[in-house]
């Protein structure tokens, strides 16, 4: 009989996790989305090509790690395909500089620095000025925060 019960109260625990993770907004990915959108809809390979932000279309598509990215051309889309790992922006397109600081913030997509073939994201253009002051450092300091920053729950405005 208490085997049954552990069962049953094992698998109930069980189910509301998984209703608790299905439910939970803005966890769906591993990257900032917003209406289950990666990076408000910027395109990720545009960063590296053409140096600048730009909107991507529903229509060039491709999910990665639970997110979806938005791409501005089907070539950009394929690829992102041949090698995610590529152009996911670090730190799970979150601020760059607020994980240095030990916490998640939004961005701007705008608010961009592309380091050693890697992506940052920042929250404004003055966070960017101030991020750009000491990038290595922040880096450094950022790496060494965010396996406790990505399990962080709230994300700053």
């Amino acid at each position: 009989m208490r085997t049954y019960r552990g069962q049953v109260s094992a698998t109930l625990r069980m189910i509301v996790l998984m209703l608790l993770a299905w439910i939970t907004p803005g966890q769906a990915g591993q990257f900032y989305e917003q209406n289950r959108v990666a990076l408000n809809g910027y395109d990720v390979v545009a960063y590296f090509t053409d140096q600048q932000a730009v909107k991507g279309f529903s229509r060039f598509s491709a999910d990665y790690l639970g997110s979806t990215f938005y791409f501005s051309t089907m070539n950009n889309r394929e690829t992102f395909t041949a090698a995610p790992e590529r152009f996911a922006p670090q730190y799970g397109g979150y601020c760059a500089f607020g994980v240095a600081k030990g916490y998640k913030a939004t961005i701007d997509p705008e608010s961009f620095t592309i380091v050693d073939g890697k992506l940052y994201l920042n929250y404004s253009p003055s966070v960017l000025a101030g991020w750009r002051k000491n990038i290595s450092g922040y880096i450094r300091q950022a790496d060494q925060n965010w396996p406790e920053v990505t399990h962080q729950a709230k994300v700053h405005q």
